[in-house]
């Protein structure tokens, strides 16, 4: 019995993709091919969100002290205006 309803997908380019991994004899059918590219997606993103996750406890750890961001929007301001200073004295 099958558990989920059938769909139909337009691949465009990706069409000639699925037909060489069918060609291959490394897969059986279409559906396959594309649960197998679902289920590598499934690694890529759950692989990002450890990065992720990861990255934030890291800067959660971290025991500088924060910067305010209105101190971190005049510094970008300021250096902006020097580049920008820079590129008028350059031209």
């Amino acid at each position: 019995m099958r558990t989920s309803k059938p769909i139909s997908v337009t691949l465009g380019p990706l069409q000639a993709s699925v037909n060489r991994r069918l060609a291959s004899g490394q897969y059986d059918n279409a559906s396959e091919v594309l649960r197998a590219g679902l289920r590598a997606l499934e690694r890529e993103e759950a692989a990002l969100d450890d990065l992720l996750r990861q990255k934030v406890l890291a800067s959660m750890a971290n025991k500088k002290p924060n910067i305010p961001a209105e101190a971190v929007f005049k510094r970008l301001e300021a250096r902006h205006a020097r580049k920008v200073k820079a590129s008028k004295r350059d031209a």
